[in-house]
């Protein structure tokens, strides 16, 4: 009965932190490698993108996994300095995604085995539409190095993972070279915070490709903000009386819970002719895509073409809807 229990050691901080300095020295070794292998085709890739940007059209970034992950960061960089660029979602593409690319735009497809099955299995495709193809891979004999049309090599000597398996290393090699080809191009474009009429014939994309979210959203007094017990009916008399195009819906401390919006009202009547008095809360499309009110305006448009959506709410850092944005309002800024 008087048996001491045992406790568990505590936790030795300088191991841990020892350890995390060998992970970031990892990464940072295999940056360096990345570095001596960066050759011409990273060149070729910055004239291409900029002859894409030019011309008018898109640079579409692709991936799947982390790569996907690290993809989507690389486009908001791109577009955040005037190159715009959209996400393309490989396991949808095949499914009417592919309508978002047209013929002269640019595909830079992240997959650092170079066989990820979802991006090999679009080649055939892109190449029907008659885009260009720019592959970061770790393998340089890999399918999309040689189906590409530019291939820039990022391997890395191994992974910061202890196992050697989780993306560590691969994946921050390629958000470096990504950011770079983003440095690279703004350079060699000549990108100025207020000159990008040199670059885009209507002179005025480059300047609305800086404006804030803040700058073309519908503000707070033009939105109708309801709780989840409103009823269909007073959110459509709300609608109609603003002119809007979408309800949204919060809790008690007004912070966003869903979304309602036009289009769900005509579906759900079809089903039920009665939906008028059914709470919001049982209809909305809880936890909606958002952007934040502090983003670059261009963000929207990579939700919006992502999502298929046509009204994106806007909050702040609480989750408190702050405006909205109509996909209608975007021409009028000429960001479409």
């Amino acid at each position: 009965m008087g048996m001491n229990r045992s406790r568990s050691a505590p936790p030795n901080l300088k191991t841990y932190v020892s350890k995390g300095r060998q992970v970031i020295a990892l990464e940072a070794a295999a940056l360096n490698a990345v570095i001596r292998r960066l050759d011409e085709n990273f060149g070729r890739a910055v004239v291409a993108m900029r002859e894409v940007v030019v011309s008018g059209r898109k640079i579409i970034v692709t991936g799947i996994g982390k790569s996907g992950q690290i993809g989507a960061k690389i486009a908001a960089t791109l577009s955040s300095t005037g190159a715009p660029s959209v996400v393309l979602d490989a396991v949808n593409a095949s499914h009417g995604d592919l309508g978002m690319i047209a013929s002269g735009d640019l595909l830079l497809i992240l997959s650092y085995s170079g066989e990820t099955e979802e991006v090999v299995r679009l080649v055939p495709s892109l190449r029907r539409i008659g885009t260009r193809i720019v592959a970061l891979t770790g393998n340089a004999k890999s399918t999309l190095a040689r189906e590409s049309d530019i291939h820039v090599h990022v391997q890395v000597p191994r992974e910061a993972c202890p196992l050697n398996l989780a993306p560590t290393s691969s994946s921050t090699a390629m958000l470096a070279v990504g950011d770079a080809l983003a440095m690279v191009l703004l350079e060699a474009r000549g990108f100025k915070k207020d000159d990008f009429a040199t670059f885009h014939p209507g002179g005025t994309l480059g300047r609305t490709l800086l404006l804030k979210v803040e700058e073309v959203m519908r503000p707070l007094e033009q939105m109708v903000i309801l709780p989840g017990t409103a009823s269909v009916n007073e959110a459509l008399a709300l609608l109609a009386k603003k002119r809007a195009g979408a309800a949204a819906v919060v809790d008690g401390r007004g912070r966003l819970q869903g979304i309602y919006t036009h289009g769900d009202f005509t579906r759900g009547y079809q089903a039920n002719a009665h939906i008028g008095q059914t709470k919001l809360a049982e209809v909305m499309t809880a936890k909606p895509i958002t952007v934040r009110v502090d983003k670059l305006a261009v963000e929207v448009l990579n939700l919006f073409a992502a999502n298929r959506i046509d009204d994106l709410v806007v909050v702040d850092r609480q989750n408190k809807p702050v405006g909205l944005v109509d996909a209608q309002d975007l021409a009028r800024f000429k960001l479409i």
